[in-house]
């Protein structure tokens, strides 16, 4: 299966798409998104934004401790 991908900036609300010859007479789909950023995030940043968001959800578990005879009771 063929693919064509442009990412453009278009100057008009009106486009023109020019097809492969063997697209002609098949079933297509054409889609328009916007896209909002094509500047990549650097690695530090992203993962500065995870522990940000994460770091609310964290919990303390240093003195918990796992009891399988009480996990496994089931009166």
């Amino acid at each position: 299966m063929e693919q064509v991908r442009k990412i453009i900036v278009p100057k008009t609300n009106s486009l023109v798409l020019t097809l492969p010859r063997n697209m002609v007479g098949k079933q297509i789909e054409v889609s328009a998104m916007e896209i909002r950023s094509t500047d990549p995030i650097d690695i530090d940043t992203r993962m500065k934004k995870l522990n940000d968001s994460l770091s609310k959800l964290k919990v303390d578990l240093t003195n918990w401790k796992f009891d399988r005879n009480e996990a496994n009771n089931y009166d």
